[in-house]
């Protein structure tokens, strides 16, 4: 984890200094920026290359400096990073956005506890002792769609009212509060599962990103034939985009501009193996003797969706030189501890 501060007094600098000694243990890596006496650094510039870069940052300064830096930034609590504050003299920590998936509670009460400061947590289900979904998903890497229902799953919390939860994979442990390990008539939902949505906006879905695509294709292909199959094989399979965590194929298609255009376009990353690995994967596969003529290997897709780790659940499809394949790794899934 990446936490920038930034202090805005000498007195805040000094505090700001201790932080890469009292949180480098814990894995996170700390950089510290004086932001006063003529350093040339203000405090919105700093927050705009904080917020490109960083897994968090720390105002060590006043709340206001930190609300009007950060406001012009904000995009969505899904995504934007743990912002939070402390005053110069070390007394409070105080979670102030991204709360829950950013992780901005948890560091919040990490940096009180080692400074000797008062951690300061407004969320309403944190101040209830209730399950923060968001913040469940965001520690297993998990996507949440779509993000208007975590309000409706949360109110429903905060009001007394159940709310189903169901799950196409184990989870550890048993339901939190408030929950119901069935689909409940006319309550929120929420859904662990690599499947699409079918638009009921009462059900959130928690999407593991496990999932792994195995691409063949062409020399040549273009971005748009890559992004037109692999898009028509998931919707044939009714499976969702956001659950693909890497794109994997063999290592003749590494410069394959096409297909690296579609990874960087899909938002994940790519990764190749040579023809031997592909090989020796275990499982049935189909077999194609011309591809086995031209890569050495006779399957692409299926293979290397299986090479990228998990089991083969989608079998190759073929679409205009291009073919694809899907794998899943079972996510490790807990209710016990999950905040730690």
């Amino acid at each position: 984890m990446k936490l920038w501060a930034a202090a805005f007094t000498a007195r805040g600098l000094r505090l700001a200094e201790r932080l890469p000694g009292l949180l480098g243990s814990g894995g996170i890596d700390v950089r510290v920026t004086a932001a006063f006496g003529g350093s040339g650094v203000t405090a919105s510039r700093w927050a705009q290359e904080a917020f490109a870069s960083a897994d968090a940052l720390l105002f060590i300064g006043a709340a206001g400096i930190a609300v009007r830096s950060v406001a012009p930034l904000l995009r969505s609590k899904l995504t934007d990073p743990a912002v939070l504050v402390m005053d110069e003299g070390g007394r409070f920590c105080i979670s102030l956005l991204s709360g829950h998936a950013g992780g901005a509670n948890r560091l919040a009460e990490r940096i009180a506890a080692l400074c000797g400061a008062q951690a300061v947590v407004t969320t309403a289900t944190d101040g209830r002792g209730l399950f923060a979904v968001d913040e469940w998903a965001a520690r297993f890497g998990c996507a949440l769609l779509p993000k208007d229902a975590i309000r409706l799953v949360s109110g429903a919390l905060l009001d007394g009212k159940p709310v189903s939860f169901t799950s196409d994979f184990p989870i550890e442990g048993d339901l939190p509060k408030g929950f119901a390990g069935e689909p409940l008539p006319d309550a929120p939902r929420v859904y662990v599962t690599c499947s699409a949505g079918d638009g009921d906006p009462r059900c959130l879905r928690v999407v593991p990103r496990t999932a792994i695509l195995g691409i063949g294709c062409r020399r040549g292909i273009s971005e748009q034939a890559i992004a037109e199959a692999v898009g028509e094989f998931l919707a044939l399979h009714h499976w969702e985009k956001a659950s693909v965590r890497e794109v994997c194929s063999i290592d003749l298609k590494r410069d394959e501009e096409g297909l690296l255009a579609f990874c960087r376009g899909f938002g994940v990353p790519a990764r190749f193996f040579p023809a031997d690995t592909l090989a020796a994967a275990q499982g049935e596969f189909s077999q194609s003797g011309f591809v086995q003529s031209v890569t050495g290997v006779g399957n692409v897709c299926e293979r290397a969706a299986v090479c990228g780790g998990g089991k083969l659940v989608l079998p190759k499809f073929c679409r205009e030189g291009v073919t694809v394949a899907l794998a899943v790794e079972e996510p490790a899934l807990t209710f016990i501890d999950w905040r730690e």
